[in-house]
């Protein structure tokens, strides 16, 4: 008994060593201390001490573990784990490791998260806010630019150039605005809470393109010509980069250009002759200058030794001869400028590339490194700005629409959808100012980009969906006074663009997470390619092992969650948010050991089973949005009324983790393995639930009635109350509508029965008549009922209004044919 005692005894302290991530050394130290004490005070003797050597010595001991351990290992590794392609490599090497390392760490470091700063807006970035933002919402007709010109009219055009708003990006030394990521972010969600068209315009320049391009690649004679221009918007930039045979798996462009000598501008130059075929090139149609990627050839060796030099982006100028541009595409009745770009037998020198000569073939990282910043902000930041406008306006929608002599708002199938809109756009904001921040202070958030693309477009999809079934034929029928259809049908384009949110769930987000976040996978991918041996055995011996150990570590960790419920785990704040945190960092515990058993059992197949490695992803992304839900409440002072917020976004959040814990185990392919983790992870189910009634309750009372809480929710957005502001009408609507109840209450009390909540202008002339009511009250009454019919009321129009309006000079559409 007293043997199994000190056994007990060495083996807790052993695991006690490794939760707390101690080296190899002072582990078996402290395991070595408990024998030596079991063996002065109880039973341990020679037999104890041997199997402790057996286990220890052949790890402690360098050349034991190298040629035993280490070498099988190595050579191992190397068999299963595929080769990895130049531009995949490209890709995981392109920007930096943050806030997404620490969740792959399995302990997250709390008081790290909030030592983040919050992020502010300089006194010239609120004031282009407040001036020229609100000035060109204001300028928004979306009927006529959705339905009637396809287009921004021209004013509208003129005004973004003159007041900069595609030179965001662009420093002031070179005419910019020279804008925070965060303040970008702020821009282009109250742009995109008034028009998408608007906002899709604005935030491609200022997203990856040529302006980002030839700040940080750019030779300086490009970046004196061409970004002075650009600020000014006497040149209007766009991006070339898919095409028919390469969307998502941008890096297969079929495009080339090959190295030679030829005439331009008369005279025989080192250049490039182009061809390619390039689709969805939002800008396209009005482009003065193109971005262009294509794979260059130096065939003849003109260039070096290298004839395959890769992926290149060059500048190409609209009047470039041979320059097919100005067809437009129609993407879902969404008409931002967006068309194809072709070009055969093009020739134009090398001083073209992006950076010159040199940046030959470095097209594909430069690519990825501005992506990292670029996806962190544009598309993310429209669906945050649009969910934040549409929780806005289908709250005040739902309060003052009634049926059965209710408003619909009251009805528990419309708070269902209230919530998950409320609730969705309360953690969409809160990923936009953490990630944007991130960028500000130097990061460039490869994942962590690709997480707020994928998931922030999700959930917009999911917002308008609910709003839409709460508007019903209100959202359904298109007209001027219709603020929410021309959304519902535009909401799959960002779905599509920038990485298909299918590829980006499925590849990227834990694709890219485990390679870049996990602390040794990338260490030991790179020293199996060392091709020195001594080196590589080196090297794979301090990342492997390193490896082990925080395996070892996570698994103890996890077991120990699962046996206290986190009950341990550390928290920053001792509040209701506390339970949250602990639970988080029991998750990121099981992420990391999740992730290393699948890398382990599944090695290079892990890559082919795309389900699986969504399910990791989920993981990984839920712990991030969780993490900046819990960041977005402490930086807004942790206030009691945003807890309906805070708890169904966590509640949510935490409930798909374990989701896709659950199903990742359930389908893992190898039983036994699957069953030794579920036992490990979740031996007694689920832990958390979905959001109450009375939490969904809460946030539909909060959109349906003006308060602080509301506003914050809806901060920053285009709610200004002024003709043409459709928004602006509804919130002003639900105010009087709110002031109209007493009056109308009063006026069913002294007729003593309960009326319908309609024809207020009669009720008022009635009861001002009968002395019930004021003059003043009477006035309400009568202005609000012309609000509540306005809101209420869908456009209808003459058969002939409808009818597309052919211009004879104009030319049909292309009909694309096999050849």
């Amino acid at each position: 008994m007293a043997d199994l005692i000190w056994f007990l005894i060495v083996i807790g302290l052993l695991a006690a060593a490794s939760y707390q991530r101690a080296s190899l050394i002072t582990t078996a130290s402290i395991g070595a201390g408990a024998m030596f004490l079991g063996t002065i005070f109880g039973d341990i003797g020679f037999l104890g001490w041997l199997v402790y050597a057996v286990v220890f010595v052949p790890f402690l001991v360098t050349s034991i573990r190298h040629q035993y351990i280490t070498q099988p290992l190595l050579a191992f590794y190397k068999k299963v784990m595929p080769e990895m392609s130049r531009t995949e490599q490209e890709a995981i090497d392109a920007g930096t490791v943050w806030w997404d390392g620490d969740i792959f760490s399995g302990k997250p470091d709390w008081e790290k998260l909030h030592r983040i700063p919050k992020g502010r807006l300089t006194q010239e970035e609120q004031a282009f806010l407040d001036g020229p933002v609100e000035r060109v919402c204001n300028m928004v007709d979306e009927w006529q630019i959705n339905h009637q010109d396809a287009d921004l009219p021209p004013e509208m055009w003129d005004y973004l150039k003159e007041h900069k708003f595609f030179a965001m990006i662009i420093k002031k030394e070179y005419g910019g605005l020279e804008f925070s990521a965060f303040a970008q972010s702020r821009v282009l969600q109250k742009l995109s809470g008034a028009n998408a068209v608007l906002s899709s315009t604005v935030g491609v320049p200022n997203s990856l393109g040529p302006g980002e391009l030839l700040q940080h690649y750019g030779t300086k004679e490009q970046q004196d010509h061409y970004l002075p221009r650009l600020a000014a918007g006497d040149e209007i930039p766009c991006f070339a980069l898919t095409g028919p045979e390469a969307g998502s798996d941008a890096g297969a462009i079929p495009d080339t250009g090959v190295v030679c000598k030829g005439e331009f501008n008369g005279e025989e130059v080192l250049g490039m002759r182009l061809n390619f075929d390039k689709r969805y090139i939002t800008l396209a149609p009005v482009a003065t200058v193109i971005g262009l990627a294509f794979k260059l050839h130096d065939p003849d060796g003109l260039l070096g030794d290298e004839p395959e030099l890769g992926i290149t982006c060059a500048l190409i100028p609209r009047d470039t001869k041979g320059l097919d541009i100005g067809r437009r595409h129609f993407p879902l009745n969404t008409p931002f400028q967006n068309g194809p770009i072709r070009g055969k037998d093009i020739f134009v020198p090398l001083d073209f590339i992006i950076g010159g000569a040199d940046m030959a073939g470095k097209g594909w990282r430069m690519l990825m490194e501005c992506l990292s910043v670029g996806r962190c902000i544009t598309l993310p930041s429209c669906a945050a700005g649009g969910a934040k406008t549409t929780a806005l306006a289908t709250g005040a929608y739902s309060r003052i629409r009634r049926q059965f002599r209710i408003p619909v708002g009251q009805m528990e199938g419309v708070e269902e959808m209230l919530a998950r809109i409320g609730g969705n756009a309360y953690l969409m904001d809160g990923v936009t100012r953490f990630s944007t921040v991130g960028v500000d202070i130097g990061e460039k958030p490869s994942v962590i980009s690709a997480i707020a693309k994928y998931h922030l477009t999700e959930k917009a999809r999911q917002v308008v969906n609910d709003a839409m079934d709460v508007h019903g034929g209100k959202g359904v029928m298109l007209g001027p006074n219709n603020y929410l259809g021309r959304g519902y049908q535009g909401i799959p384009i960002s779905i599509t663009v920038e990485g298909a949110n299918i590829l980006t769930r499925n590849m990227m987000i834990f694709g890219q997470g485990a390679m870049r976040c996990h602390p040794y996978v990338l260490d030991e991918i790179h020293a199996a390619a060392i091709k020195d041996k001594e080196q590589a055995l080196e090297a794979f011996d301090k990342a492997v092992f390193g490896h082990i150990g925080f395996a070892i570590a996570n698994t103890v960790r996890s077991t120990w969650f699962s046996v206290t419920n986190g009950m341990f785990n550390s928290a920053p704040f001792t509040d209701e948010t506390a339970r949250y945190y602990k639970l988080l960092e029991g998750y990121s515990a099981n992420l990391a050991l999740l992730s290393d058993i699948s890398m382990g059992v599944l090695g290079g197949d892990l890559k082919r089973r795309e389900r699986l490695s969504a399910r990791l992803g989920d993981i990984l992304s839920g712990l991030f949005m969780a993490s900046t839900t819990l960041k977005r409440y402490d930086e807004d002072g942790r206030l009691k009324e945003d807890l309906p917020f805070l708890h169904w976004a966590m509640q949510t959040t935490l409930y798909d983790i374990e989701t896709a814990i659950n199903e990742f185990i359930t389908n893992f392919p190898s039983k036994p393995v699957a069953i030794y983790l579920k036992v490990l992870v979740m031996p007694f189910g689920r832990r958390i639930k979905k959001p109450s009634d009375k939490t969904e309750h809460a946030i539909a009372t909060i959109l349906q009635t003006p308060s602080s809480a509301r506003s914050r929710l809806g901060y920053g957005q285009y709610i200004t109350r002024e003709p043409g502001n459709l928004v602006g009408d509804l919130e002003q609507a639900l105010d009087d509508v709110l002031a109209c109840e007493p009056i109308f209450d009063k006026i069913c009390k002294h007729k003593q029965e309960k009326l319908p909540f309609v024809r207020l202008d009669v009720l008022a002339d009635e009861a001002l008549e009968a002395g019930i009511i004021t003059d003043e009250e009477a006035d309400l009454l009568r202005r609000t009922e012309i609000e509540r019919l306005n809101t209420i009321n869908v456009d209808d129009f003459d058969h002939e209004e409808l009818v597309a309006k052919i211009n004879s000079t104009s030319k049909p559409a292309k009909k694309v044919k096999a050849a």
